[in-house]
């Protein structure tokens, strides 16, 4: 669907939303490394490393994975943020395991299916139907 935005305002504000998204990946991704490093250092540390904080730095992994993907494609594939929900839900049942009802863990284990059930289904599907460039422009 074109755009009614006026021609001569649409290009000077598309150019402030590209610097504001420049922006906000460098933090992002200077945030995520200075909780890598932080907790690589609680690590070190404390000598000892646990099951929660190797699932802590695959989610660091992962953001930064969403952000190398923004600045190469200027997209984000949808599974990215799917992996960090699923490591998220992980890290949690891990940390709580012995606080947590045995109900609220099924279906967190359950929630964890669904979206690794959803990445399977985009990822068949993209090899099915996969995105064709020429197409964007004429939808």
């Amino acid at each position: 669907m074109p755009s009614h935005f006026p021609k001569f305002l649409r290009k000077p504000i598309l150019k402030v939303f590209n610097i504001l998204e420049a922006l906000i990946c460098v933090v992002i991704t200077i945030a995520t490394l200075v909780a890598l490093v932080n907790e690589i250092i609680t690590i070190v540390v404390l000598r000892d490393i646990q099951l929660t904080d190797l699932l802590l730095m695959f989610i660091y992994l992962e953001v930064l994975a969403m952000a190398h993907q923004f600045v190469a494609f200027g997209k984000i594939p949808v599974r990215y943020p799917i992996y960090i929900a699923i490591m998220a839900i992980a890290r949690y049942i891990t940390l709580g395991m012995k606080e947590l009802d045995g109900t609220y863990i099924v279906w967190l284990s359950v929630a964890a299916f669904i979206l690794a059930a959803a990445t399977l289904l985009i990822r068949v599907g993209h090899h099915y139907w996969p995105y064709n460039d020429d197409d964007e422009g004429q939808a």
